[in-house]
């Protein structure tokens, strides 16, 4: 172990008076030296331990950017262009799927969260929020309109915890000729109801129109033929 700095200082003080040198040896010198190193009055303005512990953060995270730049072509450079390609992605994924809210539920009421209600119930509370400008209630309570419609037409059987994509799949068997437009009237309100989209007025239009058009259009037990109006 080699001492510096207080050393000297130390074994000056193990000197007799009269500046007569003490013959000691190695051990019991570096012991004493040690011993009187480790008084307080020398370690005045050491680093306290929140010190220590950044220094020691800063040094580990000097050596990872430098391993990283070092196995990353073009070096430090190299480096920062793969963070912001990976940040670049982050944001995009980010725009396109939205804030992540909750996942949709396949067990439970998903569709019908607040208790049954007729279709003109919904269709009612779907007026009121669209006179509001509340789009995303709007369309939820528009698309909720239409399969308590079909619900109350017994093109659907009533059933508890059946999502919006289930009705309209089963939906679509009796009335084919509008299959897209309920794949489309779903997604709208999956994209405000577990999605964090925002609907606008042209979304709930589409889905209004859609509830109109199912209405007068009747059935059909051959999924190859279209509905025909009444």
């Amino acid at each position: 172990m080699t001492v510096t700095g207080g050393t000297t200082t130390a074994l000056t003080r193990l000197r007799a008076d009269g500046d007569a040198p003490v013959d000691i040896s190695r051990v019991p010198a570096r012991e004493a030296a040690e011993r009187e190193l480790s008084k307080p009055m020398y370690h005045e303005n050491d680093p306290n331990l929140l010190q220590r512990g950044l220094d020691r953060f800063w040094e580990w995270l000097d050596e990872l950017f430098g391993a990283a730049s070092g196995a990353t072509p073009g070096g430090v450079l190299g480096l920062v262009v793969v963070v912001l390609l990976v940040a670049a992605v982050a944001a995009a994924l980010w725009w396109r799927l939205g804030t992540p809210h909750r996942a949709p539920r396949t067990g439970g009421d998903s569709l019908f969260a607040d208790g049954p209600r007729t279709a003109r119930d919904h269709r009612s509370a779907a007026e009121r929020h669209a006179a509001a400008g509340r789009w995303n209630q709007a369309v939820q309570e528009r698309m909720r309109a239409i399969v308590r419609s079909l619900e109350e037409r017994t093109l659907l059987d009533p059933r508890p915890g059946r999502t919006a994509d289930e009705a309209a799949a089963e939906a679509s068997r009796a009335l084919p000729s509008h299959a897209d437009d309920l794949r489309l009237a779903v997604r709208a309100f999956d994209d405000v109801t577990y999605g964090g989209r925002t609907a606008d007025e042209p979304a709930y239009r589409r889905v209004e129109e859609l509830d109109t058009a199912l209405e007068r259009t009747r059935p059909t037990l051959d999924p190859a033929t279209p509905g025909t109006p009444t």
